[in-house]
């Protein structure tokens, strides 16, 4: 089987202040995710904002450097210790699509342009045989090289615009699409089109995502993989419906539990919390003893490993790695 994503204790800090207050962040903190498959698949990488996922993207797409570790995609080490890939090579094997669709595309150059310059600069070849590509590509996604042909980017819809980003991405016929919140800032009548578009697209064009969300239910209603961060660590990670159907750690818990209530407002305590971020992320223990139900002694005092359940998820817990002991 092909190792289609897998991070080695891949690690990355920022020190943030001055000389005299500087803080250690550790954005990334020995994050290990491991997935093997000859089919591709969707992974989804939930949490809440400042859990580390975007900087986990940002590492794997080159665009960052990791402090420490490696990441690994179709069996090609793409970021940290031994990454050799040169960018051409590289970009055959990762492609992104942003958040923000009409941050992707400057204004003052039509959206064709683009393509074709994308698709030159994969290939090497000449503008005709370009055009060909980019019809391709933009057929998988239901439009055409006419539908955009002088086109400025202001002259499309948010949903039409981030399909045609899914297009530029699908160009060089990459193994994983890197997709950081693609449909946050799209219209919610039209969010589902651009999900569904994904499930298409991996079953069409053999193409993996890695799916980076604070949705749960679009992360239930696609993903093969699931992998829940906190404060830069992962705490739960196996397959997604396992997860999100009987989530083992608290924190993937609360997660749940607060899709039901997000029109009520955060209580004093809950955004106390929100204050200790910074303390948190350098945390020696557990990094979510301080809102955690179950927190005990140990977990302030040892970072919980990972424990393998039968149902082959890893929860990095140590009130369920004691559960799991007693059965």
């Amino acid at each position: 089987m092909k190792t289609i994503l897998k991070t080695n204790d891949l690690h990355k800090v920022y020190r943030l202040g001055g000389l005299l207050n500087r803080v250690r962040i550790n954005a990334l903190d020995r994050v290990n995710l491991h997935v093997q498959s000859d089919e591709p698949v969707i992974i989804s990488l939930v949490g809440e904002s400042g859990s580390g996922k975007t900087t986990l993207a940002k590492v794997m797409l080159r665009l960052i450097e990791p402090s420490a570790g490696q990441a690994i995609v179709y069996d090609q080490v793409v970021a940290g210790k031994g990454a050799r890939t040169d960018k051409k090579s590289f970009l055959s094997i990762v492609q992104p699509i942003f958040q923000n669709p009409f941050e992707a595309f400057s204004s003052y150059r039509t959206v064709d342009t683009y393509l074709i310059r994308t698709a030159n600069k994969i290939t090497g070849l000449p503008t005709a045989e370009c055009e060909d590509l980019v019809e391709e590509a933009l057929v998988s996604v239901g439009m055409h090289y006419a539908d955009v042909l002088g086109k400025y980017p202001n002259q499309f819809s948010g949903g039409e615009l981030q399909r045609i980003s899914v297009a530029r991405a699908l160009i060089p016929k990459p193994g994983i699409i890197i997709a950081d919140e693609p449909v946050s800032m799209i219209d919610a009548s039209l969010r589902m089109n651009v999900i569904n578009l994904f499930l298409k697209l991996k079953e069409e064009t053999r193409t993996s995502f890695l799916y980076i969300t604070h949705d749960l239910a679009t992360a239930y209603y696609i993903s093969d993989y699931l992998a829940v961060m906190y404060r830069g660590t992962i705490v739960e990670f196996g397959h997604a419906r396992t997860i999100l159907s009987d989530p083992q750690h608290p924190y993937t818990q609360l997660l749940l539990d607060s899709v039901a209530t997000m029109n009520q407002k955060w209580t004093e305590t809950e955004i106390a919390m929100q204050d200790m971020e910074a303390t948190e992320f350098t945390a020696v223990g557990c990094r979510f003893r301080h809102r955690c139900p179950l927190a005990e002694e140990i977990c302030a005092e040892v970072r919980p490993g990972a424990t393998l359940l039968p149902d082959e998820r890893e929860v990095y817990c140590h009130v369920v790695e004691r559960e799991l002991e007693k059965v």
